[in-house]
């Protein structure tokens, strides 16, 4: 018995030094983890030899697009005659970006340090510049107090020990050849060690782990080799297994997923490196408020660019991070250290909240706001104010409701921000469906934008209050003598209000929507003056129309990011001609190809680059 009672005691204080240590491990993972998650945005620079002739890096050659001595030849165009690092370093701390995470060596194999390992391809020994020109720009990212990270490609085309060669031809397996296989490996460690003992990065930034398992690339020496210069480096989810945060490649996610620490790697136009002749650029709009959806979501947003050959940024790239730091500037407090924001049901918008849950931020990417809700905050409300502006701003908290009333004056022109300073911690109620029936339609006597607000809001949740009522498709001889003031807007947007249900589910556009019966047409309800185009993520299908509703005017569908071998849609943005607004609410319609077709899986890494 006595025995039986000691094995007992060592067993549970076993399991309590197990539990200890794996709490005192995930204690010391958010540790390392915090100035990630409080970053927010961070400048990817895809820069190589590539940006000579301005083709896809690396995979123009591994797609046979021109042969691998074609694409070498490119060494010799590389100069960085007009490389100025210390002028990067200031124009991504201008930007308003925390870190940054530069190609340090793509899947070329070229390393832009001058690397001593054997077999090495660098700028300093190859190119036309003769310079090692990672060095510099690491020293003056950390003069800047800016996070380094590096990007390190795990295959390497180029080297006649690595297995893969072109889409079409492996050099050896594995299996016939390990010896080849260890060499390889000694080289990618060597190089690993030069860049971790040199630079002693804060993040290491991992692609291509696609090509071998982590058993194969050895991924757990590998990360036990990084942790010995810096044991608290953080390293993306592209080593399989080991990684610490997720890295959606141009998708931005639908829904927050489910990893607490991610990051949307994200080009300013549509290509990674310089390639002079993509004009499809972002703008700054488009970039700002995206930075707002990964923010909102509690992410990052490490946004892409593509320097040329010589070392110079292209004035679109510089014009577009110069008005992201204009804004990031002015609004810093919503932005770093903040965690994401109102669950959906309680704000038509994006928000983020404060680290200790006493301020929210809500992000109006409209002009002309008017007056704005949050439903449901229990929380009492000690003052609102705009980010930048030093006006009253006029609130009152009523029964749960908070009304705030936006002075034009203080409206940001890409998007404003609104603090909420609460006397304690968030708390929130149950968001309640706020369904209509025609009867209170008809009796209604608040204002006319109060009461469009309703009936959209009713039928945005499934209960459309028009059903039980004698309006018909064209709206022929209606009419609605005890509310005469609300008629001529539901005679205007009658296709959008006949017969139609809920929209869209959470996540795929910052607003209300329906649906058509026949689910083939989409409405977009749009309040205010959009500060940009409007923005609609996860659709899969084609929009074969686009017009506004009740007038005809007919709009231009702009989609970015999609890659026509990806299933993850692009954001489609649709431009709305501000003097065709309606002064009330606006109601776009897309005819769709086919019954409404949504994406809301996680969207990964790009494996592939036809």
């Amino acid at each position: 018995m006595l025995i039986k009672r000691a094995i007992t005691f060592l067993l549970a204080g076993s399991a309590f030094l197990s539990l200890a240590a794996q709490e005192n491990k995930k204690n010391t993972d958010e540790l390392k983890m915090e100035w990630f998650e409080d970053a927010k945005l961070g400048i990817f620079i895809h820069w190589g030899v590539y940006a000579v002739n301005g083709i896809s890096e690396s995979w123009s050659f591994f797609n046979n697009y021109l042969d691998h001595d074609a694409y070498m030849q490119q060494l010799n165009g590389f100069t960085a005659s007009q490389y100025n690092p210390q002028q990067w370093a200031s124009l991504i701390e201008s930007s308003g970006a925390k870190y940054a995470v530069i190609t340090a060596k793509h899947h070329d194999g070229i390393a832009l340090w001058d690397s001593e390992a054997e077999k090495a391809i660098t700028t300093k020994k190859h190119s036309a510049a003769k310079q090692d020109v990672l060095s510099p720009f690491v020293s003056s990212l950390k003069a800047k107090g800016i996070k380094t990270g590096i990007y390190f490609s795990l295959p390497d085309w180029s080297n006649d020990d690595y297995d893969i060669f072109t889409r079409t031809r492996k050099r050896y397996t594995l299996k016939d050849s390990p010896k080849r296989w260890q060499r390889y490996q000694s080289y990618m460690l060597r190089q690993l060690e030069e860049l971790s003992s040199r630079y002693r990065p804060d993040l290491l930034w991992f692609d291509g782990d696609w090509e071998h398992s982590a058993e194969e690339w050895q991924a757990n020496k590998i990360i036990a080799n990084l942790r010995k210069h810096n044991p608290n480096i953080i390293v993306n989810a592209r080593l399989t297994g080991y990684g610490d945060y997720d890295t959606p490649e141009q998708g931005v996610p639908v829904l927050k997923p489910t990893n607490p620490y991610w990051e949307l790697c994200y080009t300013i136009n549509d290509s990674w490196g310089y390639q002079p002749y993509d004009r499809h650029y972002k703008s700054a709009n488009m970039i700002i408020r995206t930075l707002i959806d990964c923010i909102s979501m509690g992410g990052n947003l490490l946004l892409d660019i593509g320097p040329r050959a010589d070392g110079s940024i292209p004035a679109e790239q510089i014009a577009v991070l110069n008005e992201l730091g204009r804004w990031t500037n002015k609004n810093q407090q919503a932005i770093y250290g903040t965690q994401a924001g109102l669950p959906n049901g309680h704000f038509v918008g994006k928000s983020t909240l404060s680290k200790d849950s006493k301020t929210i931020y809500l992000f109006l990417d409209k002009k002309d706001n008017k007056t704005i809700t949050v439903n449901q905050l229990v929380s009492h409300v000690k003052a609102v104010k705009i980010l930048g502006y030093s006006g009253r701003v006029p609130f009152q908290q009523q029964h749960h409701s908070l009304s705030i009333n936006i002075p034009a004056t203080g409206e940001d022109k890409d998007a404003t921000v609104v603090a909420i300073e609460l006397a304690e911690a968030l708390q929130l109620g149950t968001p309640q469906e706020r369904a209509v029936d025609y009867e209170q339609v008809e009796q209604s006597t608040v204002d006319l934008q109060s009461q469009i607000q309703s009936i959209v809001g009713s039928i945005s949740i499934g209960y459309n209050p028009f059903d039980n009522s004698n309006l018909k498709y064209d709206a022929y001889g209606y009419t609605l003598p005890s509310n005469p003031h609300l008629q001529p807007w539901i005679v205007k947007h009658v296709e959008a209000l006949h017969h139609t249900k809920n929209g869209l589910p959470e996540g795929h556009y910052t607003g209300l929507s329906a649906l058509s019966e026949d689910k083939t047409t989409l409405f977009l309800f749009i309040e205010g003056k959009p500060t940009g185009p409007i923005a609609l993520k996860g659709l899969k299908n084609h929009i074969q129309r686009a017009r506004i509703v009740g007038e005809g005017t007919l709009l231009t569908p702009e989609i970015y990011n999609k890659l026509y071998w990806s299933q993850v849609p692009g954001i489609t943005y649709i431009p709305v001609p501000e003097d065709r607004l309606d002064p009330h609410m606006t109601v776009i319609a897309l005819l769709l190809d086919g019954p409404l077709d949504l994406y809301r899986e996680n969207v990964g890494a790009i494996e592939s680059n036809l």
